[in-house]
């Protein structure tokens, strides 16, 4: 009998592919074991074998899906105990687990997250606890996500620290800002669990205080390595920036020093941490970060795990062996043998009769037996044809497998062939690309040499508006002087007209005086012929006369010099007449050429100053048309990953895409802002090509999220998401395809992207699990409505089920009918 029932185990392990099922199937049960071990509602902390046996499965497996597809099934809001059982084992998953369970860890962040919030709203010891846990752990999956090249233990070199700070110094400023965040995520859940354990009298040999106590030593490790990294970090960016725009992050650190060394001292102070792990000491004063040469006194805190002692573990029989037979079988064939035949010491009896009535309810009864094992081998019999009918399918649906194997295999060769095809011209690609990119470097130094001729027109451009405003202010000066010149000249003129009218008056009175002197002298002139005809006549008064002809004589002199004066002064008057008019008109086209020079200057200046602008012009509009272009290759490749089927693969949530498609907004509006201040002034685009970068980046980010929440989305969701990406991606390429176009800038409309947008943001609202929202009372009726559903579809399974597997079994079986019954009796049950 035996040997008949394990027939089928026998036949079965033939099957292929069985090995491996088993083999899962263990795996899964020792995971589930270990899982439900490690994470109970006892308040004692998490055995270190249960803990060891789940990373070890997330190393076997390559990931945590195992441990994910348990731990979503914890009843983890009814017990915040479980809730803090879980965060510790989570913790110590992603620490020491395989490198794939961070990734595994980011599909369930919003699971982590709901469940700190719900214990962060109630009152709640373990539940405050868990909150602050939570927290931390969306913290270090964040952090490591974005810094893939420190692994969740935060375990690396010096040299790697060094490669993932970089050079550039603003990244080592934001990477040290995000460990100070790190640590002090850390710090608040070590004052937590101690804040309790205070309040609670508790000591850390009580169970209750154990079971707060077991996560910090996660903490400590972790503390240790971040305590190192921000000094190596604080001590670089000494080195490259001054002293007072560290301060805010020197006082960070002396804060977070003080905690972590007080941490620390009282963590080393407990029974139960110095069994489990070495606590390094930190120096009594945090480093002078202001001094250079302290970076060598730093020595790096280590964190020492001694060697576990065996615990007493019980066995655990994790497969089923299966056992021969039952130990009374052999008593029961010994007593029927002793019935039969007679013990073998005792005495026959004498009686036929009685022995011949014992010998026939024997028979009755060896006869019912051998009945009901033929019927029992009968059924084992009808139930091996069926397996053997069920292998003979498999045997064909193995042959239908190898045949259509080797289609794919032949298609697979030429897809072979199409791949190394695709390769070489992948390779040409490459080349192309590396072109590409040797000219995009070009572009670029292009680019910065524009930049900086920009630069210089604008200050250039600046300095001529400076001497335009000189140039102005000296011909305002010199037309000045020219009003004064030409009053000057006036004056001069009317001056000159003065002395022409005196000079004409003077030179009227002296001819007045000059004749009246000539009629003097022409009367004295006859009075001397009169006096010589009488001296003739009169020869006595001789003397008299001649004493009187010398009086007339000189009086003749004196009035010939007053009349040469006379002649002299008015040569002089116009003489000096005659200069001042040479001077005012030499002085009049000294202005006028002066004037005709500035004029001249100026109206140089002013079409040098209108050509620059027209190259600045020119060139803001060449940045912002590159700026454009560059943002339509990112929109186009976005928008291409709609369609693109290795996409399809890639998954996102709706909380991510959400934070996206707001943030873009964000960018439209300062879009909006930065092309009405372009179209305001022409002569500065900056604002529009940050924007328009931001834009570019936001939008695509947002497009090729949707697409990835929309892999996970119901069907009807996920098409209206598909379509609104694709709506987005039109209407951001038809806008920046405007940009591109100096006679379209002016018609542009950033705010047509706005409603896609939104379109997105609403889908991703829609998208966002409401499980948080459904209230306690209507959860009933929710799982009350699943499980119908869920009983609805298993019986239309069912009844789509049961005539294929009659038709199957009716047309495989020609035995007769007792068997074929047997069979519906054994499909029955």
């Amino acid at each position: 009998m035996n040997s008949i029932k394990n027939v089928p185990a026998r036949v079965l392990s033939r099957r292929p592919g069985h090995s491996l099922e088993a083999e899962r199937e263990q795996f899964d049960k020792t995971q589930a074991i270990s899982i439900s071990k490690a994470i109970n509602t006892q308040e004692a902390p998490v055995k270190e074998k249960h803990a060891r046996r789940i990373i070890l499965g997330t190393h076997h497996e390559k990931g945590a899906f195992t441990f994910w597809s348990y731990a979503i099934g914890l009843p983890l809001p009814s017990s915040s105990i479980l809730s803090w059982k879980f965060c510790h084992v989570l913790h110590k998953v992603l620490r020491d687990g395989h490198p794939n369970v961070l990734h595994d860890c980011q599909r369930y962040r919003s699971n982590i997250r709901e469940i700190g919030e719900l214990w962060g709203h109630l009152h709640d010891r373990y539940g405050q606890l868990v909150n602050v846990y939570t927290k931390l752990l969306l913290t270090k999956i964040s952090f490591h996500l974005k810094h893939p090249q420190f692994p969740a233990g935060l375990e690396v070199t010096d040299e790697v620290l060094e490669k993932a700070a970089g050079t550039d110094i603003n990244d080592i400023f934001q990477l040290t800002v995000e460990m100070f965040d790190y640590m002090d995520c850390e710090l608040k859940l070590s004052e937590s669990v101690f804040r309790q354990l205070n309040t609670a009298i508790a000591v850390s040999q009580m169970s209750s205080g154990q079971c707060r106590l077991a996560p910090l030593i996660q903490v400590i490790q972790d503390c240790s390595h971040l305590y190192h990294y921000t000094v190596k970090l604080m001590f670089r960016l000494h080195s490259c920036l001054p002293a007072d725009t560290l301060q805010g992050h020197r006082d960070r650190f002396h804060e977070q020093f003080h905690s972590l060394r007080n941490f620390f001292r009282r963590a080393s102070d407990m029974l139960y941490f110095k069994r489990l792990i070495q606590i390094p000491r930190l120096p009594e004063g945090p480093p002078n970060f202001l001094r250079a040469s302290a970076l060598a006194e730093h020595i790096k805190p280590v964190v020492v795990i001694p060697e576990e002692a065996p615990e007493d573990e019980e066995p655990e029989n994790l497969i089923e062996i299966s056992t021969g037979p039952p130990a009374g079988e052999p008593a029961v064939v010994a007593d029927l043998f002793d019935q039969t035949f007679g013990p073998p010491n005792g005495s026959m009896k004498d009686d036929r009769d009685l022995q011949i009535e014992t010998l026939k309810r024997e028979v009755e009864t060896l006869r019912a037996e051998l009945e009901k094992i033929r019927l029992e081998a009968q059924r084992y019999i009808s139930q091996l044809k069926g397996q053997v009918n069920t292998l003979e399918a498999e045997l064909e649906e193995q042959r239908k497998q190898k045949q259509k194997a080797l289609v794919d295999n032949e298609q697979l060769r030429h897809e072979l062939a199409q791949l190394r095809a695709a390769q070489l011209e992948g390779e040409r690609n490459q080349s192309l690309r590396e072109e590409a990119e040797k000219k995009a470097s070009v572009t670029e130094a292009r680019y910065t040499k524009l930049k900086e001729q920009h630069s210089k027109l604008i200050a250039t451009h600046a300095e001529l508006l400076r001497k335009n405003a000189d140039t102005a202010k000296q011909l305002t000066a010199k037309q000045q002087n020219q009003e004064e010149v030409a009053r000057v000249k006036e004056q001069l003129v009317f001056q000159m007209e003065q002395v022409k009218r005196e000079s004409e008056m003077k030179l009227e009175e002296q001819s007045d005086q000059l004749e009246k002197l000539r009629r003097e002298l022409e009367a004295k002139s006859g009075e001397l012929v009169r006096v010589q005809q009488d001296l003739s006549r009169t020869e006595q008064s001789g003397s008299e006369l001649s004493s009187r002809l010398d009086m007339l004589s000189a009086e003749k002199e004196a009035l010939s010099s007053a009349v040469r004066q006379q002649e002299a002064d008015l040569q002089a008057a116009q003489s000096l007449v005659q200069e001042k008019e040479a001077a005012l008109s030499q002085e009049q086209q000294r202005h006028s050429q002066e004037r005709a020079e500035l004029q001249g200057r100026l109206a140089d200046k002013e079409s040098r100053e209108q050509g620059l602008q027209q190259r600045l012009l020119d060139e803001q509009f060449e940045v912002l048309r590159r700026s454009a272009a560059e943002a339509e290759r990112i929109l186009q490749d976005a928008v291409g990953k709609l369609d693109d089927p290795l996409h399809l693969r890639c998954t996102s949530s709706p909380d991510y895409l959400v934070s996206r498609a707001q943030v873009a907004l964000d960018a439209v509006s300062a879009l909006e802002t930065g092309h009405a201040q372009y179209l305001t002034s022409r002569s500065d685009a900056s604002a529009l090509v940050a924007a328009l970068t931001q834009f570019s980046h936001l939008a695509a980010d947002t497009i090729i999220n949707g697409s990835a929440t929309s892999h996970l989305a119901p069907t009807d969701p996920a098409d209206r998401l598909i379509d609104a990406c694709r709506d987005c991606g039109a209407r951001a390429l038809e806008l920046v395809g405007q940009l591109q176009d100096p006679q379209a800038v002016q018609q542009a409309q950033p705010d047509r992207v706005r409603s896609p947008l939104q379109a997105i943001l609403q889908l991703g609202q829609e998208l966002k699990p409401k499980s948080l929202d459904v209230r306690q009372e209507e959860l009933g009726a929710l799982v009350d409505k699943e499980m119908a559903a869920t009983s609805s579809a298993i019986e239309e399974a069912v009844r789509r089920i049961e005539p294929a597997h009659s038709c199957v079994l009716g047309a495989g079986h020609d035995e007769p009918g007792p068997p074929r019954q047997l069979r519906g009796e054994t499909g029955g049950e």
